[in-house]
């Protein structure tokens, strides 16, 4: 007849061993540090026994011990003659079994055993234990990102809202990886996007919430036409060449002021490249989004006449104590300086921050003479004036 398997008695004690090795793999999957788990989880574990042990303070503490493999948890007592509060005192008796040399006024300390730990404390350790662990990882996935504000990442389109067209991104930075959600207002306007497209998108700001970390990311942000030049263009990234204002309409047109600190280094050319690859590159990740460059000028008149590009301009006249002008145009570039639904015209102001008014030559011309008209016309004499008198008849007196 067979022996009866004997049963195995699970032990509730903490295995030292156990506990650290746990630790070092949550440090090598999670990238949480080993020193900031030892902390939350020695917490947990002093949080459990306070919640399950009433009157119990600031008197139990932890040791862990990682080269010896061993956790312990001890409760200090103050022996005194008479015990008030068991959590925290002792006699003098019952202090001598453990500690034969103890005395009035000495504090002891008395080892606890985790097994002696009850369910519900038990759970609230785990539960603070987790807890630590999401904080951490929340906290890591922060600092990460929040160094990426401002600047371009590519991302894995994972679901595509049928239904309203929002799309969820999963984008990662290092070594960490997030799902961010990019609404229909964000995408430029007339792209199609597919699940498992890969896009680049501009980080406008990283926000702590209670579920981690919110990453708004957006295409149709003008910092996007930024990062792209720079990725293109490598007089940009190494500075020869600033990026000094961008006016853009996503999915349709953008302008971009150019400025070379190099006198050698022709700032529009270095943007359009060889056979216009360079900008040709950034035009497609934009889906065919006009793109106008031109050159930055610290004279206003200059600047807002470039701005105007492709119209031409025949003067600028600029208002003293205002950001405002006029401008003049050829009658045959009116339509053009103005662009569709005054697309061109919206885009130089912005870019310039100057209010443009945009007159053709023919009006121009004909209220310049109606100025010059108006300053030859013969000034009347003071002298041929006569002053007002009242004229009062004799009659008038009676």
């Amino acid at each position: 007849m067979a022996k009866k398997a004997s049963k195995v008695t699970k032990s509730n004690e903490l295995d030292g061993k156990e506990f650290f090795a746990a630790i070092s793999m949550i440090e090598k999957e999670k990238g949480i540090p080993k020193s900031y788990m030892i902390d939350k989880i020695t917490q947990a574990l002093v949080s459990a026994y306070k919640r399950d042990h009433e009157g119990v303070n600031d008197n139990i503490f932890v040791d862990t011990n990682e080269v010896t493999g061993d956790v312990r948890m001890f409760l200090k007592k103050d022996v005194v003659e008479t015990v008030d509060n068991p959590a925290t005192e002792i006699s003098l008796e019952e202090a001598r079994r453990t500690l034969p040399s103890a005395h009035i006024g000495d504090v002891i300390r008395m080892e606890i055993k985790p097994r002696n730990f009850g369910r519900i404390a038990a759970q609230t350790a785990r539960q603070v234990i987790i807890q630590g662990m999401r904080e951490a990882e929340h906290s890591m996935v922060y600092n990460e990102f929040t160094s990426k504000e401002h600047e371009m990442l590519v991302g894995t389109v994972i679901r595509v809202d049928p239904r309203t067209g929002a799309v969820s991104i999963r984008i990662g930075s290092g070594s960490e990886v997030v799902d961010s959600y990019l609404a229909v207002s964000e995408q430029v306007r007339g792209e199609v996007i597919r699940e498992g497209d890969r896009l680049k998108v501009y980080v406008v700001e990283v926000r702590r919430t209670n579920r981690g970390p919110q990453i708004l990311i957006s295409r149709t942000h003008p910092g996007l036409v930024k990062r792209l030049f720079e990725l293109e263009v490598p007089e940009i990234y190494d500075g020869t060449v600033e990026i000094r204002s961008i006016a853009r309409e996503a999915g349709s047109r953008a302008k971009l002021a150019v400025w070379s600190s190099d006198e050698n280094v022709d700032p529009i050319g270095a943007c359009v490249g060889p056979k216009g690859s360079r900008v040709n590159n950034v035009v497609e990740e934009l889906r065919n989004e006009k793109i106008d460059i031109i050159k930055y000028s610290d004279d206003p008149a200059e600047y807002v006449a470039a701005a105007l590009s492709p119209a031409e301009v025949i003067s600028v006249k600029t208002m003293d104590g205002e950001k405002s002008c006029q401008v003049v145009v050829p009658d045959h570039q009116l339509s053009l300086a103005i662009g569709k639904e005054g697309q061109n015209a919206r885009l130089a102001a912005k870019l310039t921050g100057y209010k443009i008014d945009i007159k053709p030559e023919s009006a121009a011309v004909d209220f310049e003479k109606t100025e010059a008209l108006s300053e030859d016309a013969m000034p009347l004499d003071d002298d041929s004036f006569e002053e007002p008198t009242l004229a009062i008849e004799s009659e008038d007196l009676e």
